[in-house]
């Protein structure tokens, strides 16, 4: 039987109100005659009501997956691309050039490259301000690396299109990055504009000043020669997911900040360099062989710089962005805020490396609700205590499911040595405030010392609006997992990044993990802010005809599959969006998976259904709502990149494209989201055609 409309099928809401409450299965089974009017009551009730349209929780048909260059969502919406990379920031601001042959100066008055997280901040009623509106406010949103062979117009060498690489084309990446804020406004037929002359539209790139805050500022190990106080760095990079707090701030997470670094010369790499994954070529990009402060001979401590949680005040555009060190250094994925009861700010993030850690601030301060742009909870991120997890297996081995512990990462704190961590070498220091430091700064070794989990690349975090003490983490993949010979971090921090081989546990329970899970845990108490845990997996995603240690969850079928779950986010509603960033290449171990793709789940039944699949070649990553949720924004990032899609260009001899091909014919694979034009990363904006609700 079909049923073409958004609402629940009559067994879905039995379905649901069973996994809600497993004593009313006893019910089902004398029928639901006289008892169904007293059965519904009761699913009312648990199910809420008021504006919360929980009868509906995915209340839209799945759609199919797809390999073609486009952005497809169920009947009944629209998407539309809005302020793709390149778009000028301002009515000042320089156009676009389709041959990216604009400037380094020019690319920093104009939206970045690669969209990531991004937040919706609604103006208040005056407009002036922070507030609750729907029709109008500042979009937020990051920027995290550049596709080199579509950003940079190819140079004289036919043998690789970035040669000859100047110190322009270094400070044109560099303005690629980081952060964009754009004024927007809802028009009367529901479209999105971008208010180009209002004082509010800024960008913060890899050169703008970022002060630098918390335990480890000042600290030697910060400091340089063009910053001698420690206290000041130009730029934020790598700019993954995000966050936003309670007071209208908005929280950019620097990720994979160790590519942009390298050495000219012979040097031997320190173990905070090899643990922190510095090489002497980066990923490519080739800044340090022209700009000496990404070269780590010339600057051994620029490294350092960066790895941070940087706040930003988007409503005023004089306020300069704050690295908080106090939230620990590591590769930040993003950074999901909760409130204790207590008042209590929790920050959770992910370290976003194979076999790193989950790692959770809690403030020292309290939130002040009646005041919440206030600037005392302003300041609640410059102290508190940093934890990582350490997820323990439960009584019943094989069942996926346990306990964990929230340790302090403190002076005092006793690592797997016996000894407090202000004992150990990494962290020696004449007073415990400077071992604080060196433990947010060396905060992956902190946790290898303290003995904390190691998961399957922690992505994404976030926590579920209808109880602020359930939080769910995307563990992407792990091809290292489970394989021989096996190997942990050394819990002296000697490690090199990624390097660990660790065996199977309950809550990394696959070998060669190619396609990732959720796992979720619920605090002592429901209080974010407490230090025990109990967890279980939500789902792990694969292929349905696999059986064993590899096979995916149950709730894992033909209509939605995929891998590499990435992208996590809570709708108001309660709805858990899941988006991914892995093979696209349709084949194999991901037959029938498609484009990247964004799906949406009930946390309470599991059932998990796909709402979009990006275009050729893209991540999809970012989702952000307005306060009345009828607008969604979701980002694509890196369209057009080559990897290992089906449909990517090849030579006559079956050879696949390289690099410097589509450099010099960049619309060959992809034209999204331009038809005629190279590809860029964009915002998509998400609108139901009868205005209602998205995903209800």
């Amino acid at each position: 039987m079909s049923n073409p409309s958004r609402n629940l099928h009559l067994q879905q809401v039995v379905d649901r109100a069973i996994a809600i409450q497993p004593s009313r299965r006893q019910l089902m089974k004398i029928g639901l005659g006289a008892a169904s009017l007293p059965f519904l009551g009761m699913l009312s009730g648990c199910l809420g009501g008021g504006d919360d349209p929980v009868e509906q929780m995915l209340g839209f048909q799945g759609i199919p997956t797809a390999t073609g260059d486009s952005v497809l969502v169920p009947a009944g919406y629209v998407a539309t691309a809005f302020l793709p990379w390149g778009e000028p920031i301002n009515a000042n601001a320089p156009a676009w050039k389709p041959d990216a042959s604009n400037t380094a100066a020019e690319q920093e008055l104009q939206v970045g490259d690669n969209h990531d997280g991004i937040e919706f901040f609604g103006f208040n009623a005056a407009g002036n301000g922070f507030g609750n509106r729907s029709d109008e406010g500042l979009l937020v949103f990051n920027h995290e690396y550049i596709n080199p062979e579509y950003f940079y117009a190819p140079g004289s060498n036919p043998d690789d299109w970035l040669q000859p690489f100047t110190l322009e084309k270094a400070r044109k990446g560099q303005a690629g990055h980081g952060v964009t804020i754009a004024h927007i406004r809802r028009r009367a037929d529901g479209m999105w504009e971008h208010v180009k002359t209002s004082p509010y539209n800024r960008r913060i790139h890899g050169n703008t000043p970022v002060s630098i805050q918390g335990p480890a500022a000042g600290h030697p190990l910060m400091r340089t020669a063009a910053d001698p106080a420690g206290t000041m760095v130009l730029g934020t990079l790598n700019n993954c997911g995000a966050g936003r707090t309670p007071w209208g701030t908005y929280l950019t997470c620097e990720e994979n900040f160790n590519g942009y670094f390298g050495w000219n010369g012979d040097r031997t790499p320190t173990a905070l360099e090899r643990r922190y994954g510095i090489t002497k070529g980066g990923f490519g990009y080739l800044w340090h062989t022209v700009d000496p402060r990404f070269d780590v001979n010339a600057n051994p401590n620029e490294p350092n710089r960066f790895g941070w949680v940087v706040e930003i005040d988007p409503f005023d555009p004089n306020a300069r962005p704050v690295k908080r060190t106090a939230l620990g250094r590591f590769k930040h994925e993003n950074a999901a805020v909760s409130i204790g009861p207590d008042g209590r700010v929790v920050v959770y993030m992910g370290c976003d490396e194979r076999n790193e850690y989950i790692y959770k601030f809690v403030s020292s301060g309290k939130f002040d609700a009646a005041n919440p742009t206030s600037a005392a909870n302003r300041r609640l991120l410059e102290q508190g205590t940093l934890y990582v997890a350490r997820f323990d297996a439960g009584p019943v081995a094989g069942d996926r499911m346990g306990s964990g512990v929230w340790i302090p990462l403190l002076p005092g704190t006793v690592g797997l040595d016996g000894k407090p961590l202000r004992e150990n070498p990494n962290f020696a220091a004449a007073t415990d405030a400077e071992v604080l430091a060196l433990i947010m700064i060396k905060a992956r070794q902190a946790a290898d010392a303290v003995g904390a989990t190691m998961m399957d690349r922690p992505e994404w975090v976030t926590v579920n609006p209808k109880n602020p003490g359930n939080v769910y983490v995307t563990l992407t993949n792990n091809n290292r997992r489970g394989t021989t010979p096996a190997s942990s971090n050394n819990p002296d921090g000697s490690s090199s990044a990624g390097s660990a081989r660790p065996p199977v546990d309950e809550a990394n329970p696959r070998s060669n993990n190619l396609w990732g899970h959720i796992v979720r845990w619920t605090e002592a108490g429901n209080d974010p802010a407490a230090t025990t845990f109990t967890w279980d997996i939500f789902v792990l995603a694969g292929q349905p005809s696999v059986t064993g240690e590899r096979a995916p969850s149950s709730n894992i079928n033909a209509n939605n599959l995929f891998n590499s779950p990435d992208g996590l986010m809570f709708d108001g509603f309660g709805r858990l969006w899941i988006q991914t960033d892995g093979s696209f290449s349709n084949t194999g171990d991901y037959a029938g998976m498609g484009n990247n793709q964004m799906l949406a789940a009930d946390p309470v039944t599991k059932e998990i259904r796909r709402f979009l699949v990006g275009p050729s070649g893209c991540e999809v990553t970012g989702v952000t709502w307005t306060p009345d949720r009828k607008t969604m924004f979701v980002n694509i990032q890196h369209p057009g990149e080559l990897g290992s899609h089906p449909n990517r260009p090849k030579n006559p001899d079956g050879s696949t494209w390289s690099d410097n091909q589509i450099a010099r014919d960049p619309t060959r694979f992809s034209q999204w989201p331009t038809q005629g034009a190279r590809p860029r990363s964009a915002t998509v904006v998400i609108r139901r055609t009868d205005g209602g609700v998205i995903g209800g």
